[in-house]
Parts: C-alpha cells; sequence; structure tokens
C-alpha cells in the first residue's frame, strides 16, 4: 500500500499529515518554526520529528516508510542550496517533492487547479498558478516586503511609540501599550530591536488591530494602510491573470472587515489549507 504524507514547513510552525490512498488521516505531526532561516540542521530536526510522530501515530515501521510519498512545502526554500540539501538527505521515506511553503497552500486552496492566494500572516506572499505556471508575487523578506502582514502592523507600531516617546508625534493608547513591554524606556526598545525577528513585531499585531477596533487613531490608520497593500496585492492577483483568488493566513480573518465591499466580493473560500496541497504535491488523488 502507498502512504501520502504531507508536511507544511512555515516560520511560525511546522505540520505533517499521514494518509492512505482513500485520504483517511492515519497520524499527524507539530512542530515549532521550520523555516529555512533557521539553518538547515534545526530545518532536518524538525522534519524528521513530525514525521516520526505521524508515523508513530499511524503505526508505520521502517519498511512500511519507504511506502510513503511525501510532500513539503517549506519557507526560503529557495534560498541557495537548500533544494539539493534537502534532496541529498535521506528521510527513511519514500519519494520527496518539496515545494514554497506560498505553493502548497495555494494548491490546497483550489485543489491544484487555476487560482491564488494571497497569505497574510507574519509575512505576506501572492502564490498564482495561471494556465498552469506557477509564480509568486512579493515576499521577498521583512522588512523590505510582507506588506500589510502582522510584522508590517508591528514595525509600524514601534516606529509610531518611539516617536511619542520623542515627542514627535501624540501619545495614544497604543503607543502606551508598545512601550509598557519596556517600562517607557526608548534604551531597552532599541535594544530589543537589535535582535528582533518578524515574528516578534508580529507579535504586536493583535495588539495593533484591538486599538484600531477601539478607535485609536495611529492603530486605525495603521491598519488601514495594511488594508490598502492587500487590495493593491488583490488587484495585483487579478491583472496578473488569475481566475479567482482566496485570502488565507493567520491574518486574513482580521484584515478582511477592513477592505473595501468591491474587494471582497472578488475573492472565494479555500477549498482545503495548506496539508492538503502538501498531500497533493505528494502525488495524493482525492478522487482516488
Amino acid at each position: 500500500m502507498t502512504y501520502f504524507l504531507g508536511i507544511d514547513a512555515g516560520g511560525s510552525h511546522c505540520r505533517a499529515r499521514l494518509v492512505d490512498h482513500s485520504g483517511t488521516v492515519l497520524g499527524s505531526g507539530s512542530a515549532g518554526p521550520a523555516n529555512a532561516g533557521i539553518g538547515l540542521d534545526a530545518l532536518f530536526a524538525a522534519l524528521e520529528g513530525v514525521i516520526a510522530q505521524a508515523l508513530g501515530e499511524a503505526g508505520l515501521g521502517s519498511e512500511q516508510a519507504r511506502a510513503v510519498q511525501i510532500g513539503m512545502g517549506i519557507a526560503g526554500i529557495t534560498r541557495p542550496g537548500v533544494r539539493e540539501a534537502i534532496a541529498g538527505h535521506d528521510f527513511g521515506l519514500g519519494t520527496v517533492t518539496c515545494a514554497t511553503d506560498a505553493m502548497i497552500a495555494n494548491l490546497g486552496a483550489h485543489r491544484g487547479a487555476d487560482g491564488a492566494v494571497l497569505i497574510v500572516g507574519t509575512g505576506s506572499i501572492a502564490q498564482l498558478r495561471v494556465e498552469g505556471r506557477d509564480f509568486a508575487i512579493g515576499g521577498y523578506g521583512f522588512p523590505i516586503s510582507d506588506e500589510g502582514s502582522g510584522a508590517a502592523l508591528g514595525l509600524s507600531a514601534m516606529r509610531h511609540a518611539l516617536r511619542a516617546l520623542d515627542g514627535r508625534t501624540r501619545r495614544t493608547a497604543l503607543s502606551e501599550a508598545v512601550t509598557e513591554g519596556f517600562e517607557h524606556d526608548t534604551a531597552r526598545a532599541i535594544a530589543w530591536m537589535d535582535h528582533a525577528t518578524p515574528r516578534d513585531y508580529g507579535a504586536f499585531a493583535p495588539l495593533v488591530m484591538a486599538h484600531a477596533q477601539q478607535g485609536d487613531v495611529i492603530a486605525r490608520s495603521i491598519v488601514e494602510d495594511a488594508a490598502g497593500h492587500i487590495e493593491r496585492f488583490i488587484e495585483t492577483v487579478f491583472e496578473r491573470g488569475a481566475v479567482r483568488c482566496a485570502l488565507v493566513g493567520g491574518l486574513a480573518p482580521h484584515m478582511r472587515p477592513w477592505l473595501r465591499a468591491r474587494t471582497v466580493a472578488k475573492l472565494t473560500d479555500p477549498l482545503g489549507d495548506s496539508l492538503d496541497g502538501a498531500l497533493l504535491l505528494a502525488g495524493f488523488d482525492p478522487a482516488g
């Protein structure tokens, strides 16, 4: 019997789902960050961890594992040398097929058909399939890219908070809430920024959204600016030939109410998630 294992390895978490030929879920796995940016050793450790969890839950031994076809979507796989390193690594499984995490999200959202996703989470990227051709828009990395994302919201909030401490702009409930964790001390904030990651900045996103909903003027302007970037992303997706577009990612449901009605009307609901896409990449056929 052939088995199929899908893995979604992203900047915040790594998930795995193991199914048989009929689509019955036999096992799953989860771990922390598993993007290429954490280093190959850490990446392989995370991948092997979720693989072991899924196989163990399914009760598959080493011989049966060789009958497992695997599809992986890995954030940062386009970095030089990463694909080659993965191709040369023995996971103890059968055929291994890799793609970006954005690509498996798009595959899952449209069940492999033409379409696009705009992923808005800690970062942001649009992934398209147009007449069978796959390509991405944006997603170049924070802070150059990732417009409309959680990290971008957090960066804007931090900028406002530091200006407010200087007296260069008005203090608001948002700026006070952001600097409270640094005891309203600029030096402490700067020390934090020296080592802060996109995920660290993204941790401020819920705070920004909450204050925007409460009417904080600066928070609203930050969220409205993010919504503008998301709308431009969506416009570009259709200009580039996409026949449909789904808005996905952890921040997506929170940003959707800030979009114009005509933009929301263009969006479609995803038919599946990233793990569904990873399973398609592995060769699983939902139709049997």
